[in-house]
């Protein structure tokens, strides 16, 4: 692999700030897209692998928008760990081996247990980004009037 070719190519995978995307992958707040959601940045730090902030430390946006909101959060990641499952088993098919149906299913295990806490995360910042947008102009009004309140 040249390491240029890399570089040019993680160079056009960058998301704008301000577009859900930026939110999603940064794990930053889906309204002003500075501060963090989780309080540890690395998901395999497992002990710490649930603990978010209650809201933004820039902006004030509470993340638990209702009670139990994040339960829909699973339909998202269910659906990225499917994802993942399909990926695992089209991959190892088109290698060309034949592979025992033992084979494939710890494959698909081992990939599901190895991407469980970035697919947790994952999960949770689409669905919060699906129910709040990008204001940037919050932080600068409101943020004062929130900092105040607590």
């Amino acid at each position: 692999l040249d390491p240029r070719k890399f570089k040019i190519f993680a160079k056009t995978i960058r998301v704008k700030k301000g577009t859900k995307l930026y939110s999603i992958f940064r794990q930053k707040c889906p309204r002003c897209h500075e501060g963090e959601m989780f309080k540890k940045k690395n998901p395999y730090i497992l002990s710490k692998i649930w603990a978010m902030h209650d809201s933004c430390s820039i902006c004030g946006q509470h993340y638990q928008l209702e009670p139990s909101f994040f339960y829909g959060a699973m339909y998202v990641n269910y659906g990225i760990t499917v994802g993942i499952a399909v990926s695992v088993f089209s991959a190892m098919h088109l290698v060309g081996v034949e592979w025992e149906f033992m084979h494939y299913i710890i494959a698909i295990i081992g990939a599901i247990i190895l991407a469980a806490p970035i697919t947790f995360r994952l999960g949770r910042m689409v669905w919060i980004n699906m129910f709040v947008g990008y204001k940037p102009e919050f932080k600068s009004i409101q943020a004062d009037e929130y900092r105040k309140s607590h």
